[in-house]
């Protein structure tokens, strides 16, 4: 394609720009099987995608980032959540509950994310790439809880270290459930992950639980919302925790 033919499309695709990231993805995934990682250029990936090396470089600045295609959305939606917190919830678990997010993100695409952990196990720069993938989110957690234990003699020191212990929790879920190759029950895996975070970090006590109730809820949310939100709103019309809707 001819700088002249990308410019023309580039102005016209808006509701195409999903798609032709999604097939830069796809491709460069059956390259990276087929041929290797380091043997796979971004000129072989664009070819098989069918579209520039500018379109490459408009979604991806480095091949490298097109192994982790998700990691800035959910970034950004692990923020928004630490962020959309009253206050009087107890920050052990809101952040425990913000680290669900991004396995359940793993989750949304099961045989993408075995992909990706087999290919990251044979490519050393992908395995560091992802741990400063990793540490973004650890940073993000503890600065949303040294921001909770501001006013604790010993607050940046705790923040620092439950936010590492939630992340280690939750990569010792995603990987069993990596492992088993996407057949575990990933839910149960990170529900135990954090219950043992909350269990040994969180200054309150489990909440008692509730009898059954027979009491249903109608929620109207927008397709394009967080599925976060929609806890968010399930939590506050039962009065209750939803973690596990």
């Amino acid at each position: 394609m001819s700088d002249k033919e990308e410019q023309d499309q580039s102005m016209n695709d808006g509701p195409s720009k999903p798609a032709m990231r999604e097939a830069l993805v796809a491709a460069a995934f059956e390259l990276f099987l087929e041929r290797g990682f380091e043997q796979t250029t971004i000129d072989d990936i664009v070819s098989l995608a069918g579209v520039g090396r500018r379109s490459f470089f408009r979604y991806f600045p480095a091949k490298e980032d097109v192994v982790f295609p998700d990691h800035e959305r959910s970034l950004a939606e692990m923020t928004e959540f630490l962020e959309s917190g009253s206050g009087e919830e107890d920050p052990v678990r809101h952040a425990c509950d913000a680290a669900r997010l991004v396995l359940r993100m793993y989750a949304e695409q099961p045989s993408f994310s075995v992909q990706r952990y087999r290919l990251t196990r044979k490519v050393p720069g992908l395995r560091a790439y992802e741990l400063s993938v990793v540490w973004r989110y650890e940073h993000t957690l503890a600065a949303y809880l040294r921001g909770r234990f501001a006013d604790r003699p010993d607050g940046p020191l705790r923040a620092d270290v439950i936010a590492a212990a939630v992340v280690s929790a939750h990569n010792h879920a995603l990987r069993t459930w990596l492992r088993s190759g996407g057949e575990s029950d990933w839910v149960a895996e990170v529900d135990a992950a954090m219950g043992f975070v909350t269990g040994t970090w969180s200054d309150r006590p489990a909440e008692a639980a509730e009898g059954e109730s027979d009491d249903v809820v109608v929620l109207v949310a927008s397709r394009r919302a967080p599925l976060w939100r929609m806890v968010r709103g399930i939590e506050s019309a039962l009065g209750t925790d939803a973690r596990q809707v």
